[in-house]
């Protein structure tokens, strides 16, 4: 899904004034990621792992959401149309990033759920 967005980003938004204010918002996104990524440090990965053992992260922005890094990416697949002024583009994979994530979210749930001192929901 996110490589279609990316091609349609390219094709109808390649010749799009940027927006500077929905820009900002993307960079203010940017910074949430460096934050979530600087949480995690080497525990970030796309698969989903659960370490024997290993606590829950619940500093930085996880002492906030469970799943910080999934807000910014709706965010990005929100926002990064509207920079490029094309909100049904950010509309349609907004909502289908929304049933991926349903799927995903419940997945990492579920494989936390077996940990102690997890609260996953």
């Amino acid at each position: 899904m996110h490589a279609l967005w990316l091609a349609c980003l390219v094709l109808f938004g390649w010749r799009q004034p940027i927006s500077p204010v929905w820009f900002a918002v993307f960079l203010a996104l940017q910074a949430l990621r460096v934050w979530i990524l600087a949480t995690l440090g080497r525990r970030w990965t796309t698969r989903i792992l659960v370490l024997p053992g290993a606590p829950l992260v619940a500093n930085g922005p996880y002492r906030f959401l469970s799943h910080p890094n999934y807000l910014v990416v709706t965010g990005e697949i929100a926002v990064l149309p509207l920079c490029l002024g094309l909100p049904r583009l950010a509309l349609i994979f907004t909502f289908a990033n929304a049933v991926l994530l349903s799927f995903r979210i419940r997945a990492e749930n579920a494989a936390l759920a077996g940990l102690p001192n997890a609260d996953p929901a």
